[in-house]
């Protein structure tokens, strides 16, 4: 009897301690997709690079599903532009539209200094089960999600702090 008191408290800190080393989506946060939180990403697969293709190997990818008619999408475009400057030696920030390439290379502003793809399938963003943009997730060296959502959401926000600390805990 003895054995079973001392180990369910071990138990208990052990279930602690790995709930703690996952991340979670906060109560209250909406998304408007499938939760791919803590699971590995599908592949990143597009139709065409309106820019050059990045090279992935080693770092943490931001994945912005976007579209050039879309006012908060174009609100988040000047942050993700300081995330790709500000943090390039972690991190790869890739856009991902369903219009086609000479749409997206119409858009002048805001002017988008970071990877941009077209995929009029719209392939991820049906695996991610995306019914809102933007849309987006963060993946971490080995292809696990470990953030996801729209990032202006007030209180909720993807920030340089929130990637930093995701950087340090999972590269």
């Amino acid at each position: 009897m003895k054995l079973v008191k001392f180990s369910l408290p071990l138990i208990l800190i052990l279930i602690a301690f790995t709930a703690k080393s996952q991340e979670v989506n906060p109560p209250g946060k909406k998304i408007w997709a499938k939760s791919f939180l803590n699971q590995k990403a599908p592949e990143i697969v597009v139709d065409k690079w309106v820019t050059d293709e990045p090279k992935l190997k080693g770092k943490f990818v931001i994945v912005d599903f976007w579209a050039t008619w879309c006012p908060p999408c174009k609100r988040a475009i000047p942050e993700l532009n300081k995330f790709a400057k500000d943090l390039k030696k972690d991190v790869v920030v890739i856009g991902i539209s369903a219009e086609p390439p000479e749409k997206i290379q119409k858009m002048q502003t805001p002017k988008i200094e970071y990877f941009v793809a077209s995929d009029p399938q719209r392939r991820m963003m049906k695996q991610l089960e995306i019914k809102g943009i933007p849309h987006v997730i963060v993946i971490d060296p080995k292809g696990i999600v470990r953030w996801e959502g729209l990032p202006i959401l007030p209180n909720y926000e993807l920030t340089e702090e929130k990637l930093k600390e995701l950087i340090k805990k999972y590269k």
